[in-house]
């Protein structure tokens, strides 16, 4: 029901009653509350509540709203209408809180505000609601102070407006505390911190400094310092003084920004500083060790006069009509590209059980033409001379999950597809852009033009289509590059530039005289420029306040001295300008001249400014940056900011960070995004990390479990396995056994339970430095031992294979995961010769009887399942048994499984179903690369399945279910039905089941057995 604000009702009384009827109406509305009973929109039985206490005196409540409302009124009246008011209102002043409230309403009757004064029960007020209406009451700082227990206010700018106009400074305090200790909702607290810029005093600066971290007050505290530069020096210098322990990102390194933006007038106030201050300043503003400035000689023109500090070239655009691009059209495929989306599917592929094709199509509940995705089956499963003609007619609308729905479709129909994909992929381009990819078409490639310029979420896409399709789609954009001004033409020319980028002029050249000489002309016009002008966007990037050059460390050049500030000015302008694959053409230059190192430690500074902005997003730009310029250095420190973020809400920059560590493509950047892929506790980061080690190993020729076998580190130690421990006036050993849990001997050999601590004859940096190194050694050899025996165990699984050189050089003679191979059983397969050996203590190979073993050249070697060992599995058993060689994981021992011949030609495991088991040993499944479902209603999750390959799963329905976040709710699981299917879901019975287990090799059936003859011991069906 519509209830009319508080001012209209105001209005209202006025209109009707006059303006003291309305005064007097609006002191009395603080004081009933209405109350009544409600039907629907009918109300009835109402009555009023006296009050003894005024209520709703916040500026949202209507009662506050007609009282703002009649004070406006009466500051605008005439003054017989202001003395009728006032009279009126004097016979409303019967208590404390109609005292309070018709001072309000006219402040400017002085007897009544100095009444209040001196009125303990209003003194002595606590409510900040009513004691926001007195301070917006009061007139100077002097009555506020008779008011010590107001301890908040309002926070609306129009009341912190009226009692600062009132009080002053004495506003500011409560505004602090309010700011420090208030909830607020969105934008609140950004409001709040920027009315405290207006107060010049210790409390407004201190209250926005005491929240530095936060969001939304750490912009308008940048505001507060360039407005009080005096008062922030001194404050900030104080708060680095008394908590010495802050890091960069708090007032120490806010106070290292303020120094070098306000330089003049830090060496104008440090004289008046005290002798504590001081010496926090005078180090800031006159560093130590400043590297004299490069001649300009020296240095490459892009980093002295830039194209963006001049003039561009202004070139009149030649426009040609009536030009159309040849219609002809193309599809064309990478290898394996038609045959991955073909294998692609989503649930609106799943075919359902289908008798006759015929009848099914005359009897949908829906037309092939729906506007979902419910006929995407059809068209992926149907009778392709029936569903082909009738594409044109689909035209969906929802296109959730359309990326995968509709890639099958594509590489059914090829050409036939593009049509609907042309309609659906303008809908969402930012997830349907790359169904276009394959696609050669004037409207793909202005479509691709378009987004390229427009969109941020696709341009990374429309220029790897450009990339892949830019020859043959320059002549395709010509007309339009040519053509009317507007946005078509914008966005061709731009698509037409990146071209020439990507593959040279000629091939732009050569499409555009195609059009004839006019044509030919106009695009030779647009490739003449500069190619550094050319590159400049309309919009030159602005650096933000964080990104001055005067806050950030000087970068030498490689002939001696360091860039000027200017320069260095330009050179972040390029890196603002640079796009991920796409950096500022004049970059490389003005990388070529500056020292390495240098660089590097620059960009990790201006990486931490803007950490410290608390990560605004145009300047997100800082972060690409360290791919860049970043070293191995950067690598170690980006690394834990990386696996932090996803938990600090940032798990897009998280993802931007592993693109960064390939970029840098060091072996310890790819070291760490291995790292990351293997134990990063963020689901979604690890995949990612594990898809960028699949990227880079791809352009190096290896696959991601090639490359990873290449990432193992050796930590530094010899090729035994050891390393000195060099305490100063003594030494150790430390080493590590087959089980890899480290020993330590003395000088003279013996051996020692620990490293000792450093005692007081050894060297007092040294000896803590390095027991600190083998306590950091001591825990990444146990996480290394983790990732590689469960590498280890799913290439057994997996039944992968090296060749001996690469067994011998990542597997023997490294000097830790030499120790696990000695523990397993290999196969060595040559020239149809197959033979099971070990790994010996000196390193050699020997067979089963102690014979060595000498291992072809030409040989692959496997780490083989039991299975695959057969008979002999007995035999090696003992030999391990006999050495006392404890196998890292069970190799030997494994427990193995077959299928039932019923089992093998069917889809179903029938013997596990019914089974109730604890809901702890379903969750242990997670263990062996099982994968709990997707939360459906009310939270549960409904199966639990296990990939086996592409388009393969194992799935266990689970009547219960997992309740998320409460796994306890269920505490036992009814394994509802074991199947194997395309994709895990719910069972349909009336589905086609066309999988079968016999179509699984002997090993993975044998571990899927495995792992539900473990789930299902001891348990009741």
């Amino acid at each position: 029901m519509y209830a009319p604000p508080g001012n209209a009702w105001a209005d209202s009384w006025v209109r009707l009653h006059g303006l003291p009827f309305a005064a007097r109406a609006a002191v009395e509305l603080f004081m009933i509350e209405p109350h009544w009973m409600q039907s629907g929109p009918r109300r009835y039985d109402a009555w009023l509540e006296r009050l003894s206490r005024a209520r709703g005196t916040h500026p949202t409540e209507y009662r506050r709203q007609a009282a703002d409302r009649v004070r406006s009124l009466l500051a605008a009246a005439d003054d017989e209408t202001y003395r009728a008011t006032v009279d009126a209102l004097s016979g409303s002043r019967t208590d404390a809180h109609r005292r309070i409230i018709a001072a309000y309403l006219a402040p400017s009757e002085a007897e009544w505000v100095a009444a209040l004064c001196a009125d303990p029960e209003a003194t002595g007020e606590q409510d900040v609601a009513l004691g926001s209406l007195i301070l917006c009451t009061l007139g100077s700082p002097d009555q506020a102070a008779l008011f010590p227990r107001i301890t908040g206010f309002d926070r609306s700018p129009k009341s912190i407006a009226t009692a600062a106009e009132g009080i002053g400074n004495s506003l500011a305090p409560l505004l602090a505390e309010s700011l420090r200790t208030g909830y607020f909702y969105g934008e609140e607290r950004r409001k709040l911190a920027r009315a405290l810029v207006e107060f010049p005093t210790d409390d407004a600066f201190g209250a926005l400094l005491a929240l530095a971290d936060n969001k939304q007050v750490r912009p308008v505290l940048l505001e507060a310092m360039d407005r009080f530069p005096a008062r922030a020096l001194r404050l900030l210098a104080a708060d680095t003084r008394d908590r010495a322990d802050l890091p960069a990102a708090s007032a120490s390194g806010l106070l290292r920004t303020h120094i070098a933006r306000h330089r003049p007038l830090v060496e104008r106030v440090l004289p008046t500083l005290d002798d504590g201050l001081a010496a926090v300043v005078e180090p800031l503003l006159n560093p130590a060790g400043r590297i004299a400035d490069a001649p300009a000689d020296a240095l490459p023109a892009v980093l002295t006069a830039p194209p963006w500090t001049r003039q561009r070239t202004a070139t009149r655009p030649v426009t040609v009509t009536g030009l159309t691009p040849d219609e002809g059209k193309a599809v064309l495929w990478q290898a394996g590209e038609r045959e991955e989306w073909a294998a692609t599917s989503s649930w609106y592929t799943r075919c359902e059980a289908v008798d006759d094709w015929e009848q099914t199509l005359d009897s949908l509940r829906y037309g092939l033409d729906a506007a979902d995705l419910r006929p995407a089956w059809v068209y992926v499963h149907g009778p392709e001379e029936r569903v082909a003609p009738l594409l044109d007619a689909w035209d969906p609308t929802d296109v959730w999950e359309a990326a995968d729905t509709l890639k099958p479709v594509a590489a059914r129909f090829g050409l036939g597809a593009l049509p609907l994909l042309l309609r659906v992929a303008p809908r969402r381009p930012s997830s349907l852009a790359p169904l276009l990819m394959p696609y050669v078409d004037a409207r793909v490639a202005r479509l691709m033009a378009d987004w390229a310029v427009r969109l941020k979420s696709t341009a990374s896409v429309a220029r790897s289509w450009f990339e892949r399709h830019g020859v043959r789609a320059a002549p395709l954009l010509v007309p339009d590059a040519v053509g009317k001004a507007g946005a078509p033409r914008r966005a061709a020319e731009q698509a037409l530039l990146l071209i020439a980028g990507l593959h040279g002029d000629a091939v732009v050249r050569e499409a555009a005289e195609g059009y004839g000489g006019k044509a030919a002309d106009a695009v030779a016009g647009l490739l003449v420029a500069d190619p550094l002008e050319r590159a400049l966007p309309a919009e030159m990037p602005e650096l933000q306040q964080w990104a001055d050059p005067v806050l950030l460390p000087q970068i030498a050049v490689a002939s001696g001295g360091a860039l000027p500030t200017e320069s260095v000015r330009h050179l972040l302008t390029m890196l603002a300008l640079s796009r991920p694959g796409e950096p500022y053409p004049g970059l490389a230059e003005a990388l070529r001249v500056v020292d390495p190192a240098s660089a590097a430690d620059f960009a990790w500074a201006l990486f931490e400014q803007w950490r410290a902005a608390l990560l605004p997003a145009e300047g997100a730009w800082t972060l690409r940056a360290l791919g860049v310029l970043g070293d191995d250095g950067t690598v170690h420190r980006l690394a834990p900011v990386i696996r932090a973020w996803p938990g600090e809400n940032a798990h897009h920059r998280a993802v931007e960070g592993l693109d960064v560590l390939a970029e840098i493509g060091s072996d310890a950047a790819l070291l760490q995004l291995h790292t990351l892929a293997q134990r990063v506790r963020f689901k979604a980061l690890k995949v990612r990390a594990a898809e960028k080690i699949d990227e880079v190993a791809a352009g190096l020729g290896l696959t991601g479990e090639q490359l990873s076998d290449r990432l193992v580190p050796d930590l530094g130690l010899d090729a035994d396995g050891s390393t000195v421990v060099d305490f100063g006036s003594r030494t150790f050993t430390v080493g590590f056994d087959e089980q890899l849990r480290p020993y330590v001997r003395d000088g003279d050999g013996k051996l020692r339970k620990d490293l000792p601590k450093p005692g007081a004859r050894d060297d007092a940096e040294l000896a803590p430095a390095e027991r600190k190194r083998f306590s950091a050694l001591k825990k990444e050899v146990r996480a290394i031992a983790s990732d590689q025996v469960r590498r280890l165990e799913a290439a057994m699984l997996a039944d992968r294979s090296w060749t001996a050189r690469e067994f011998t050089e990542l597997f023997v003679g490294h000097p830790l995961v030499r120790h696990l191979a000695r523990r397993l059983v290999w196969l060595s397969e040559a020239d149809g010769v197959t033979t099971a050996f070990r790994v010996a203590d000196d390193r050699g190979f020997a067979g089963v009887g102690g014979e060595a073993f000498a291992l072809p050249e030409g040989a692959t070697v496997r780490l083989p399942h039991p299975l695959r060992l057969g008979e002999a599995v007995a035999a090696w058993a003992e030999v391990f048994a006999e050495y006392a060689i404890v196998q890292p994981f069970p190799q030997l021992g494994r427990r193995v499984c077959a299928l039932t011949e019923q089992e093998a030609a069917g889809h179903r495991l029938t013997r596990f179903e019914g089974i109730k088991v604890p809901t702890g040993k379903v969750l242990g499944l997670e263990r062996y690369g099982w994968r709990r479902g997707n939360p459906e209603d009310n939270g549960v999750e409904r199966w639990i399945s296990k990939p086996l390959g592409d388009d393969r799963h194992l799935v266990i329905a689970l009547a219960e279910g997992i309740a998320v976040g409460a796994v306890d709710v269920y505490p036992e699981q009814t394994l509802e039905t074991v199947w194997l299917d395309a994709e895990p879901s719910d069972y349909w019975p009336g589905r086609p089941h066309e999988l079968r287990f016999d179509g699984l090799d002997a090993v993975t059936a044998s571990e899927l057995l495995a792992d539900l003859t473990a789930l299902t011991e001891d348990a009741a069906s």
